[in-house]
């Protein structure tokens, strides 16, 4: 009787393993790109993602049995269900961050396009926004005030701009960016090209000195919470429109 329970117990063990809800979850466990928060929602999107494919007919898949087909599926009932646009794109998203760690990046097409999936803003809308001298003056906190004025000339994402050291990132014609400062974990450089972008980083150095924009006696996620009291404050909001606008700029 033992016997026979083992090998029930060992059968449900090696059916878990195969299944794709668990292959999915163990690829997250395996490869934690990205903030908790965006870990834990990459997580919950894939978990969905699974089961539905399960509910539209494809038993039996491993995380790297994905196909065209699949996606092709997927997003056929995403836009039967009149999901948004921001949604779809997610997913899609999600989907290609899984095909990749699965050696798979070519059953996924770069374009959302390809999908029909359209942008999210309306047309002849923008999606950047300016950030002035007068906002940036009622901004208390010269830490504060330092990041935004490098999101402002640099584009930079608000973690980027709180964490950034300028002298390590500092290198004369460009600005380099450690893979833990930045989304997903991916080092990036970015030029310094103006004259705007040397002032600033030329202030940044004589405010902290070899230290980042957080200052010595504050965590990150100390220095975050005055980020986001200072500039509730001083009455601004959509910063991350202020990449958009370095990008158009």
């Amino acid at each position: 009787m033992r016997r026979h329970e083992s090998s029930g117990a060992e059968f449900a063990i090696v059916h878990q393993m195969r299944d794709l809800n668990f292959q999915l979850k163990l690829l997250c466990q395996r490869n934690r790109d990205g903030s908790f928060n965006t870990q834990r929602d990459r997580e919950r999107v894939l978990t969905l993602i699974a089961n539905q494919l399960r509910q539209l007919g494809y038993h039996g898949m491993v995380a790297g049995s994905l196909k065209p087909k699949h996606v092709d599926a997927l997003v056929s009932q995403w836009q039967r269900a009149n999901l948004s646009a921001g949604t779809i794109k997610n997913r899609l998203a999600t989907m290609r961050w899984w095909a990749e760690k699965v050696g798979r990046s070519n059953v996924i097409a770069r374009s959302n396009a390809h999908y029909g999936v359209p942008d999210r803003r309306l047309a002849g809308t923008s999606r950047a926004h300016a950030l002035n001298q007068a906002q940036l003056d009622r901004v208390r906190d010269p830490h504060v005030r330092m990041s935004l004025e490098l999101q402002r000339v640099f584009g930079l994402r608000r973690e980027e701009a709180i964490k950034l050291a300028p002298s390590f990132a500092d290198h004369g014609d460009a600005l380099t960016l450690k893979d833990s400062w930045t989304k997903g974990g991916k080092a990036r450089v970015i030029p310094v090209q103006t004259v705007a972008q040397r002032s600033v980083l030329d202030r940044a150095h004589r405010l902290v000195g070899r230290g980042s924009l957080i200052p010595s006696q504050r965590t990150y996620r100390q220095q975050l919470r005055v980020y986001e009291r200072q500039t509730q404050a001083a009455g601004l909001s959509q910063l991350h429109g202020l990449r958009h606008s370095y990008a158009q700029g």
